[in-house]
């Protein structure tokens, strides 16, 4: 990038690049007067923008600036989600869409929310829905048990954990289609730490009251 369109009257302009794990993809550009003025914003793109495929812009990604170098800014991971235009287009009338939320920390002590969805071909009775339920969650829960933050967020985007489900949860009752529809960051390693440690304070006062 040339000089000239890296300033502008008094402003830089930085390249905003995806972690490393999406091969530092350029995800967009953002303008600050101080590099300290970039962090902590978000930059959200299509899957199907990063890697030339419009076939995949059914899900969007969205990252947030945690440090700044001469003229590009560097990201982390904080959700993924399906559109809402293309989670509308799954559910169908008179058939079940079972949804459920778990939130889990990876091996590396990330904390997450994952939300996958199943969709019947026709509709589920109760009992069968909670077992659709339980079989996501427990698929989602191993996933977590046995990766990283950045495995787990592989495995979402790439669709394995989707397709774990539906090997699974189709056995119950005929499904149409599995989704992760959002996969969120809720705290990270320090972050966690940090709670547990002010909970154990918490209950050693309560000890000695």
């Amino acid at each position: 990038m040339s000089e000239k369109s890296t300033t502008i009257e008094g402003k830089r302009w930085y390249t905003v690049l995806a972690p490393e794990q999406f091969d530092r993809a350029e995800i967009g550009e953002t303008v600050a007067e101080e590099p300290n003025q970039v962090v902590g914003r978000t930059i959200e793109t299509t899957q199907g923008e990063m890697e030339g495929d419009q076939g995949q812009n059914n899900s969007k990604l969205t990252f947030k600036i945690n440090d700044v170098g001469s003229d590009a800014a560097y990201t982390e991971f904080i959700k993924y989600e399906l559109t809402r235009d293309y989670l509308r287009s799954l559910v169908r009338r008179g058939a079940s869409k079972v949804a459920a939320t778990v939130t889990l920390l990876t091996t590396d002590d990330y904390r997450v929310k994952i939300q996958p969805v199943a969709l019947t071909t026709q509709k589920a009775d109760r009992s069968q829905e909670q077992a659709i339920r339980s079989v996501m969650t427990d698929i989602v829960e191993d996933a977590a048990d046995e990766r990283t933050f950045e495995q787990l967020i592989d495995s979402v985007v790439e669709g394995r954990v989707s397709s774990a489900i539906y090997g699974e949860a189709k056995e119950i009752y005929p499904l149409r289609r599995v989704e992760v529809q959002k996969l969120t960051l809720e705290a990270r390693p320090a972050e966690v730490a940090a709670e547990e440690e002010a909970s154990v304070d918490v209950d050693e006062e309560d000890v000695e009251e």
